[in-house]
């Protein structure tokens, strides 16, 4: 087997997700967030969610992760953000997920898939990807979810 290039972005199982007491339901606007100038029309609430049950839709198979890196910042993922793994979902070509082979940590890439190889492919053209030959033992699971908290510090806003 070739060696592999060295995973640039890794992610840290942080746990099982559980539920937890009773559902907390959140007020959900009923318009969209613009990026833009806000219109004064959008000044009202449709309906409540429970964030819980918006990403954790299997319990029992749900994993949560910490990014850790920058090589996803083209589809979104910072430094610090929490994925959210279901492994009850079958990975398809073109899904994001955390893959584990050969004793590494979890990585969290784009899968590709061959005929007789799978590649992890980086969101950042700085990272190469990378090859695992046909045979190489590898779990991967789908990234069904991505959760980001904002903290702000000394006037300026940071993602964690």
């Amino acid at each position: 087997m070739q060696s592999l290039p060295t995973p640039h972005t890794h992610a840290t199982l942080i746990g099982p997700a559980s539920i937890d007491g009773p559902a907390q339901f959140v007020p959900l606007a009923g318009a969209r967030a613009r990026l833009g100038f806000p219109s004064p029309a959008d000044d009202f609430m449709d309906e409540a969610i429970d964030l819980h049950r918006l990403l954790v839709r299997n319990p029992a198979a749900t994993f949560l992760y910490r990014a850790d890196g920058w090589s996803m910042l083209g589809v979104g993922i910072s430094d610090g953000d929490i994925l959210v793994v279901d492994r009850s979902v079958s990975p398809q070509a073109g899904d994001l997920v955390i893959a584990v082979w050969d004793g590494n940590q979890p990585t969290c890439k784009v899968l590709k898939t061959f005929e007789h190889h799978l590649e992890l492919h980086s969101a950042n053209p700085e990272f190469p990807p990378i090859v695992l030959e046909q045979g190489t033992e590898v779990e991967v699971f789908a990234v069904v979810g991505v959760v980001r908290q904002i903290q702000r510090r000394r006037g300026h806003v940071r993602t964690r």
